[in-house]
């Protein structure tokens, strides 16, 4: 028996070195972290139980059968993230760079459907080079054996995607069904071919950073939703992130001890608008003094920052956050805010995430940019989204409310629980200069004239009281009480209980 023993033992020193010393050398020399490091500062220290570490691939072709390193470039099991179970898997660059075979994809999808069975996130952690040629189609029909799993899995349970290192062709279409994308500065990046073939295609050269790097996907694609600096610091933050998650779309939102007051009053939100209509001011701070102790994780905070998404908590429960930032662009309506938020808003709608949205929006952004790009469609997209949510809705207006923006921006009329105003806010079809300017066309040589309009148009239509008349915001409200009626609303919110007619699926604009 002492024999055997050892040998498990030696087996299992021979799969933890994955591709040997030398190759953890290699990688340790890139700044990265091998897989199994990645997964023990990942998990709680001592939870990770692991899956299929004896797996070997069985190809034959070009020479494969004397190459075999048990485990096959991919760790997979279970373990818990402060206490709460979560499946993952960590591509090992050290064996075959990390490449997926026939059976590196049968490991996934084993963790994908015990993770869909037992209604647990599940976590992959990327850093590997596509598929693994030698195989051939074996590999491609692994890649679609793990997409069928993510589009399953979507909606069910959170799904989220570490890119630690390369992730080229078939691998980034998994990363691309999740719900989330984090990257890792200098260290990863993504992309369908590489700057040899874009090369050879298009005849432009591009490093690998300049072509997918995270400065390129957190800015400009939108394709990650987050980029930090090392893997360390990203793996910390995606502890914090699960934190908000629920575990499925059955699972209740998270409930943390909160030691915030929840009829805290906040007297400086009371200067926050400034008396300059045009002035900008940073929403942010908004957001922060209404979460628990100013605890706010943010969504692609690179892309689109005329938007802020992300999760906080009210009361010690985790709600999603959607705000104009009048910092950028004056907190206009453009295709990328659109399609962000929209995302946003749908991921947490599917998992019982409540919504608080704060709004100061002059509206959609002009212009033939906008047009030709498609603003219609996308912001379509955000209007669908806001629609469809069953989930607790409360909106608090700030300052502007101009136009379609308005009704976008989780308005009454889009099945708005509470909507609150607060006394700067101004609900119109548009500003009051360029309404005067439409209605007494005929006295624009008249400056005295205008000037007597425009008055009369704000007095009449730039505030909150003709919407609260009509029962379109349900109370006006002073800024210092904001935190205080939120949680309050949300507390008056927590059964709320609304279906959808029934469907196979809705047909958003995509």
């Amino acid at each position: 028996m002492t024999d055997i023993l050892g040998e498990l033992e030696a087996r299992r020193d021979v799969a933890r070195l994955g591709g040997g010393e030398r190759r953890i050398e290699a990688q340790h020399k890139r700044g990265k972290l091998t897989a199994r490091e990645r997964v023990a500062l990942l998990l709680d220290d001592g939870s990770f139980e692991e899956f299929d570490m004896f797996v070997e691939h069985r190809c034959t072709d070009f020479g494969m059968q004397d190459q075999k390193i048990p485990g096959d470039g991919v760790v997979t099991g279970w373990g818990t993230i402060n206490g709460r179970v979560v499946y993952l898997f960590a591509k090992d660059f050290t064996v075959f760079g990390g490449s997926l075979s026939e059976t590196h994809a049968q490991k996934i999808t084993k963790v994908q459907d015990m993770a869909l069975k037992n209604r647990a996130p599940v976590i992959g952690v990327f850093d590997a080079g596509g598929a693994r040629i030698q195989e051939g189609v074996a590999a491609l029909g692994g890649y679609g054996e793990v997409f069928q799993r993510n589009v399953l899995a979507s909606g069910v349970i959170p799904q989220i995607s570490v890119i630690m290192g390369p992730c080229a062709g078939g691998d980034v279409y998994s990363p691309a069904m999740t719900d989330f994308i984090f990257m890792v500065r200098d260290t990863s990046y993504m992309f369908v071919t590489g700057p040899d073939v874009v090369k050879t295609v298009t005849n432009e050269t591009v490093t690998a950073e300049q072509l997918g790097g995270a400065s390129v996907h957190a800015t400009k694609s939108s394709i990650a939703d987050g980029a930090y600096d090392n893997d360390v610091e990203a793996l910390l933050q995606m502890r914090r992130l699960v934190d908000f998650l629920p575990s499925s779309n059955t699972a209740d939102v998270p409930q943390l001890p909160s030691f915030d007051d929840d009829g805290r009053v906040e007297a400086s939100l009371d200067t926050l608008v400034p008396t300059n209509p045009n002035q900008p001011y940073d929403m942010k701070e908004l957001i922060r003094k209404v979460a628990d102790e100013g605890d706010f994780f943010e969504i692609q905070e690179g892309f689109a920052k005329n938007i802020i998404v992300g999760f906080g908590r009210v009361s010690g429960s985790t709600v999603g956050f959607i705000a104009n930032q009048p910092m950028a662009l004056a907190g206009v309506l453009d295709s990328d805010a659109s399609r962000k938020a929209a995302r946003f808003v749908r991921f947490c709608d599917c998992f019982g995430i409540p919504l608080v949205t704060f709004v100061d929006v002059p509206g959609f952004l002009p212009g033939t940019a906008q047009e030709y790009g498609g603003l219609i469609k996308h912001g379509a997209k955000l209007l669908f989204a806001y629609a469809e949510a069953t989930v607790p809705k409360v909106t608090v207006i700030t300052r502007k409310a101009y136009g379609g923006a308005y009704d976008v921006m989780s308005s009454k009329h889009l099945r708005g629980d509470m909507n609150y105003a607060w006394p700067s806010a101004e609900i119109a079809v548009m500003g009051a200069k360029g309404a005067v300017e439409i209605i007494h066309r005929q006295s624009l040589d008249n400056p005295e004239e205008i000037e007597k309009r425009t008055k009369e148009y704000e007095d009449r239509f730039c505030s909150p009281f003709v919407a609260a008349e009509r029962g379109y915001i349900d109370e006006v409200i002073m800024p210092h009480s904001t935190r205080k009626r939120i949680v309050r609303a949300l507390f008056m919110l927590r059964n709320k209980e609304l279906q959808n007619p029934w469907k196979k699926h809705d047909n958003i604009p995509l």
